[in-house]
């Protein structure tokens, strides 16, 4: 079963958290928490984020922000 548009999602095949954006095609459209470029993978190689996935995601995002890392 595929999550929600807008929903936090872990690609395991790379660990990287993720909010759903979409689907094209078969493949799920992921983009990075804070922004970024999208990647696809297929639905089977996602799961649901837990709480601790989502706020670890967040604050390494904050963190390289504040170090003028990311914009």
């Amino acid at each position: 079963m595929t999550p929600p548009v807008g929903s936090y999602v872990v690609d395991i095949r790379t660990g990287q958290v993720g909010r759903l954006m979409g689907e094209a095609g078969h493949r799920l459209l992921l983009r990075p928490v804070g922004g970024g470029r999208e990647w696809d993978c297929e639905p089977d190689d996602v799961r649901p984020a837990t709480a601790a996935e989502r706020i670890s995601a967040t604050t390494a995002y904050v963190n390289a922000r504040s170090r003028g890392e990311v914009t």
